[in-house]
């Protein structure tokens, strides 16, 4: 199980990263699409880091809602 962060890119894209994993960003015309591409994103990215032999980041981030 993976975090993922989603939000309204400045092309009318959305934009959703997972950040335990830097550098696996993706995007797509609507939530459900960059859902779907963040998926296929992760998945290949951890499967790159197996095949050089390198470990795959734990996921260590908490979600919280802050009122401000």
């Amino acid at each position: 199980m993976r975090q993922i962060v989603l939000y309204p890119g400045e092309d009318n894209f959305w934009v959703v990263e997972c950040p335990s994993l830097h550098g696996c960003i993706s995007q797509g015309k609507t939530k459900e699409e960059a859902i779907a591409n963040i998926k296929e994103a992760i998945d290949l990215y951890i499967e790159c880091l197996e095949e050089d032999g390198i470990a795959v980041p734990e996921e260590k981030y908490e979600v919280l809602s802050l009122v401000v």
